[in-house]
């Protein structure tokens, strides 16, 4: 466990993970943007396009910060749900995005959703699951709350398979990225837990095995920027599993 009571640790402590975005909030999406190298505006469109939203769909954005993503969600004419258990991102997004019509805020944790059984039409998650500590736990909650039919969509950091590229990211990620941080960021330690969570984090095969062990059914995934993300995409069955 670390000491540093600024960031969270791979052990993902709730409170601890909370907290650390509660106070990287304000300039979180600047942060973001400026260290993606602009990356990160196409990965959201090509979330967007995944989910593809239509007037009347009920949506549920977990993990969606400030909203960002949900405000070309709700653009669609789709009901929109913003979830996130850090308090801190919930009222940035609220004092962001209030006003925007079909789009809503809850404060919600991604293990013990505090939704219906079959309430929404999809539920997206981009750059969350890997702050979750039970994921797999998450996993079964989503496709508890998604309809029948409906999608999940999760745009994850992951690894990229060609050797020479990864070499290059990881480089990016251990010397380039903390020096940008210092400079962006309120609190530079919470982009040392984001290069650990990121090493720490699965690949793309076995993130789609626990798709599939979770109930998921037609589990697919493409990679996006060589890999550095990958965007999964799966439905809930029509008929649920006997037995």
């Amino acid at each position: 466990m670390t000491s540093d009571p600024h960031r969270a640790d791979l052990g993902k402590d709730p409170s601890r993970v909370s907290g650390m975005f509660d106070e990287v909030a304000p300039a979180y999406d600047r942060t973001n943007t400026v260290l993606s190298l602009g990356n990160d505006k196409l990965w959201r469109v090509a979330t967007t396009r995944a989910i593809a939203p239509r007037p009347g769909q009920r949506i549920l954005d977990l993990a969606a910060g400030t909203g960002a993503s949900s405000v070309a969600l709700a653009a669609s004419g789709a009901e929109v749900v913003a979830a996130d258990f850090s308090p801190g991102m919930i009222a940035e997004g609220e004092r962001r995005h209030g006003g925007v019509k079909n789009l809503s805020f809850v404060e919600a944790d991604a293990t013990a959703l505090p939704f219906e059984d079959d309430a929404f039409d999809a539920v997206t998650i981009s750059f969350g699951l890997r702050n979750v500590n039970e994921p797999k736990k998450a996993l079964a909650e989503m496709l508890r709350v998604t309809a029948p039919g409906g999608r999940l969509v999760i745009c994850e950091f992951s690894h990229p398979r060609s050797p020479v590229f990864a070499g290059l990211y990881r480089f990016y990620n251990d010397r380039v990225l903390p020096v940008v941080a210092r400079t962006m960021s309120s609190n530079a330690a919470a982009y040392d837990y984001l290069n650990e969570s990121i090493r720490d984090w699965p690949d793309q095969t076995t993130l789609s095995a626990w798709l599939r062990e979770a109930g998921w059914s037609t589990v697919a995934h493409r990679d996006l920027t060589f890999g550095i993300v990958a965007l999964h995409r799966a439905r809930k069955p029509l008929v649920a599993p006997v037995g």
